[in-house]
């Protein structure tokens, strides 16, 4: 009776997990290059179910079978799926459409400096011509951080990333890919790590000027789960009210005699 508890409960916490997914998948819904989470589930492990040592069966031992003990969280993944692309007409604002991810030059309040990889594109250029994102961190070329001339009238930047100032080439945008996503730690909301036994692949994503790449949430989607999960939730609650309520009947039955 006490596993009917337990196995009640591993439920109501998986579809918790499940929930604090979603949740943070629709907050996410609007921002730019997010890219969406899921959560896995498994059971436990089976365990062999050995009928005790008593009378009815001369005081020998029996296997009767197996069970498990509910539901294990599992990982949460990340959904890399191209999301879809909103023309801005900003000169700085970039969109990938392909695999591959944009390099930029993160700084920690710290002062560390280190270079992580994104799918958001909305830059700006700052005063002294620095092409950075909304955090400040500076885009990646391959000349380094990427900088364009402040006397520049005209940027074009064209499908492979080379940068013309005024119709003059004068550095190329880096974009890196990498053979197996599962090698990549997310980092913040939008940035991402690559961790040991990442194998990094020439990209072949194109860049497209005056655009951004929007979150791949379908919100009706997640609605739907969301509803779902709550139901699944409420199930846990009633199979633990009503063992529950077997537990008090027994109690105050043994308790009578």
């Amino acid at each position: 009776m006490l596993r009917s508890l337990y196995t009640a409960w591993t439920g109501m916490f998986n579809e918790q997990q499940r929930l604090d997914v979603i949740s943070n998948n629709m907050a996410n819904s609007a921002t730019v290059g997010f890219k969406k989470e899921g959560a896995s589930s498994q059971s436990f492990d089976k365990l062999l179910t050995i009928k005790i040592r008593d009378k009815s069966e001369n005081w020998q031992k029996r296997e009767i079978g197996e069970m498990r003990l509910g539901v294990k969280v599992g990982e949460t993944y990340t959904d890399y799926s191209q999301g879809s692309l909103r023309e801005t007409g900003n000169t700085y604002d970039l969109a990938l459409e392909g695999d591959g991810f944009f390099v930029v030059n993160y700084t920690r309040t710290s002062g560390e400096q280190f270079q992580v990889i994104t799918r958001t594109g909305t830059f700006h250029k700052t005063p002294d011509g620095y092409i950075v994102d909304a955090d400040g961190n500076h885009l990646q070329g391959e000349n380094g951080d990427v900088q364009v001339s402040t006397d520049s009238h005209e940027v074009v930047i064209d499908t492979d990333g080379t940068i013309y100032e005024d119709g003059e080439a004068t550095d190329r945008i880096l974009i890196r890919d990498y053979e197996d996503y599962d090698y990549l730690k997310k980092f913040g909301d939008t940035y991402y790590l690559p961790i040991d036994g990442s194998t990094e692949k020439d990209a072949e994503g194109i860049i497209r000027q005056g655009y951004t790449e929007q979150s791949n949430v379908q919100v009706v989607n997640e609605m739907v789960n969301l509803i779902a999960i709550t139901r699944a939730y409420e199930a846990g609650q009633k199979v633990i009210r009503s063992v529950d309520s077997t537990i008090e009947l027994a109690v105050s039955s043994l308790g009578k005699v």
